[in-house]
């Protein structure tokens, strides 16, 4: 077994690709900073970042473009390893914080606060987390109480069912208030829900980043818990593991994540589904060489879909959410069929 978990060469490999995927996220975030409407060279990029660019290039970059593309980069990471971690507890390889409802919870949560601020201004960036987290939280014991079946513990597959109906009904729920909404905060929720990364300054940025730097360390931390909870329950109990407590830890830790994500980024779907089955196919499913290609890869796909977003019609955009469901939606349908088989 020791073998398997800590193979010398599977650490060597997982290395190497950590490398290459960041080295690629580098070149495509340096590609990012020149596209869009306005239209940025290479060595215009390099004059701005070292104080020599035009009072337009200077607000275009530090002030528009830096901020959202950090926060793709951050949103990917959170919601790529939110999905590793729910499909490590529910041996479930279909889970994902938005196919789990969790996501719903937590925009549900936001369109409430958003439907009755008393304010003209939007939400304060610093607390959309924290409002996101408990209707987030508030899902999962929701969905986890529902899967609960005693003696048996949580089925995979009854986790999954309950979690597209609970989120099912919360977008339903979600629907129902946006068509109360006065035109500027509708515009507001539709624009959220698409994945637009609407947050896209600094603000947003430091609201954002504490989530992902204490969080992504402690599931890492875990990851050996993660690599017995994911095969067996009564391994993980003979092994002297307390089950139940490593799991809402690593519970919690997954919904903080998704919910800090969603409220700065909008509702992003499928990044946590292909950001963990593509890691698990290069190095394995020991949690210790996938997390941070995980990781990786949910950061290339956010970024990619912001800009592709930005770039692809010359007068609009497109929300990255949209163009990563492009690319999510053919994949979760060739998991479930294989799933079938």
């Amino acid at each position: 077994m020791s073998t398997t978990l800590f193979n010398p060469m599977r650490r060597k490999r997982s290395i190497k690709l950590v490398i290459f995927f960041f080295a690629v996220l580098v070149a495509l975030f340096i590609i990012s900073l020149n596209v869009g409407r306005y239209s940025i060279t290479p060595m215009e990029v390099l004059q701005t970042l070292f104080g020599n660019g035009s009072k337009k290039q200077n607000i275009v970059l530090f002030d528009l473009r830096l901020p959202r593309m950090i926060i793709a980069v951050l949103m990917g990471m959170g919601l790529a390893i939110s999905g590793a971690v729910l499909q490590g507890i529910s041996r479930n390889a279909l889970s994902d914080p938005g196919i789990l409802g969790i996501s719903s919870g937590a925009g549900l949560a936001v369109l409430l606060f958003v439907s009755f601020y008393p304010s003209n201004t939007l939400a304060p960036p610093f607390l959309m987390p924290f409002l996101a987290l408990i209707g987030a939280g508030a899902t999962a014991v929701l969905i986890y109480l529902l899967s609960y079946k005693k003696g048996h513990g949580i089925s995979p597959t009854r986790l999954l069912l309950t979690g597209i109906a609970v989120g099912a009904g919360l977008s339903a729920v979600s629907i129902i208030l946006t068509l109360q909404l006065s035109p500027r905060n509708f515009e507001f929720v539709v624009t959220w829900q698409m994945g637009s990364l609407w947050g896209s300054n600094w603000k947003f940025v430091i609201a954002l980043l504490p989530w992902i730097v204490i969080l992504l360390p402690i599931v890492y931390w875990k990851s050996k818990i993660l690599n017995m909870l994911s095969m067996n329950e009564h391994i993980a109990e003979s092994l002297g593991v307390s089950i139940h407590r490593e799991r809402l830890l690593l519970l919690a830790a997954a919904v903080g994540l998704a919910a800090a994500s969603v409220a700065i980024g909008g509702g992003i779907g499928f990044v946590g589904l292909l950001g963990p089955h593509i890691a698990r196919r290069l190095v394995g499913p020991q949690h210790q060489y996938m997390l941070p290609i995980t990781a990786a890869v949910g950061a290339l796909l956010v970024l990619i879909g912001d800009t592709i977003g930005r770039s692809f019609m010359e007068y609009t955009e497109i929300p990255a959410g949209i163009v990563i469901s492009l690319l999510g939606g053919p994949y979760f349908i060739y998991l479930i069929m294989r799933a079938k088989a």
